[in-house]
């Protein structure tokens, strides 16, 4: 196997100009860029954005601009290894701190890439979703596939601030990426799925012969269920850590084709080291402190803070206090391309 490939210089001018003008390129000046050896050599570099420095920028947004002529209020979060300005914080994964104030309401739009919101904070805040109203509570997540008509509003008395995780890169890659708009939803007059249908863990509604279950049969997933859950798992964990995965509860499925969600509880003073993953991740501070050093880069974390990690990253995270994490990332998406792998650190 070479080494050392040949370069264009290598190549005489009258042959490159020939190249050129025929409209072609070698490949193996350019072979190892796109298949390095042994692992990929991402563009992504770990970063992080701390909530208390983001929140004076969000509220002065708020002033600055109206959402009607915003559309949607947000702040990206840009990937340093791409630069600010860049709508992705990985690969495949764009975040975006959104703000609503009271009384403003965001118009109803579908498109094709997908989104989750998680709430960071504030009351009073709402999604609807295919004309089911969603509350928005701080560290719930909220599902708004693609496809699926959704807006926003807000009859509280404080600003309301979530995250926005979206598979937009992916989209835009494929140059399938866009939206239509429409009229506000009529909202159906009863609680959303997950606080009737979809109460308790492993019971569903009873099927109906010839009735398929709706391809997102729940878009809220409330905190305050998954942190009850992730305490009693945390008890009987070989580690001392809990994870649990967000999933499609008819399914078992991840809640979105191309990313996941996972809640994590590190108990105060526990360590977590895990395997070296091929999907990238974007971590957020549900509730707690501690710090987690990235490819040797150190973050020092605190509540609704927010991270991210690049493919096959060295991550360790060590909680300093009882502390609550989402992580997002694109296994669903890696395991569909049949490529998702994890090694050993």
């Amino acid at each position: 196997m070479a080494e050392q490939l040949g370069t264009l210089e290598e190549l005489p001018q009258d042959y490159r100009d020939a190249m050129t003008e025929a409209g072609v390129a070698p490949l193996w000046p350019m072979m190892r860029n796109v298949l390095p050896h042994g692992k990929p050599n991402p563009t992504t570099r770990p970063g992080y954005w701390n909530y208390e420095n983001l929140r004076p920028l969000l509220h002065r947004a708020g002033e600055l601009t109206p959402v009607e002529k915003a559309e949607r209020r947000v702040l990206v979060l840009s990937d340093p290894g791409r630069g600010a300005g860049a709508m992705q914080a990985t690969a495949s994964i764009y975040l975006g701190m959104q703000l609503l104030l009271p009384g403003e309401t965001a118009p109803a739009h579908v498109h094709t890439p997908s989104a989750v919101r998680i709430i960071v904070e504030g009351k009073g805040g709402f999604t609807v979703v295919d004309g089911e109203r969603l509350p928005m509570e701080e560290g719930d997540l909220v599902l708004t596939p693609g496809g699926d008509w959704h807006d926003h509003g807000h009859d509280g008395t404080e600003p309301v601030v979530w995250l926005d995780a979206l598979d937009l890169p992916l989209f835009y890659y494929l140059e399938g990426s866009y939206a239509t708009e429409g009229p506000l939803q009529a909202q159906r007059n009863r609680p959303d799925a997950g606080q009737v249908e979809y109460l308790s863990s492993g019971l569903v509604p009873s099927r109906k012969l010839g009735a398929g279950a709706r391809k997102y049969p729940m878009v809220r997933y409330p905190w305050t269920r998954t942190e009850a859950a992730l305490r009693e798992v945390v008890k009987y964990s070989d580690d001392g850590i809990a994870e649990l995965d967000y999933v499609n509860p008819e399914t078992g499925a991840d809640v979105l084709p191309t990313m996941g969600f996972t809640a994590v509880m590190i108990p105060a003073g526990v360590k977590s080291a895990p395997p070296l993953q091929s999907s990238s991740a974007a971590f957020h501070v549900v509730k707690g402190r501690g710090k987690t050093t990235i490819d040797g880069q150190v973050f020092e974390w605190g509540p609704k803070d927010t991270f991210t990690a690049p493919v096959f990253a060295e991550i360790t995270h060590e909680a300093s206090e009882e502390s609550f994490l989402v992580r997002v990332h694109d296994r669903p998406l890696q395991e569909k391309l049949g490529y998702y792998e994890e090694r050993a650190r």
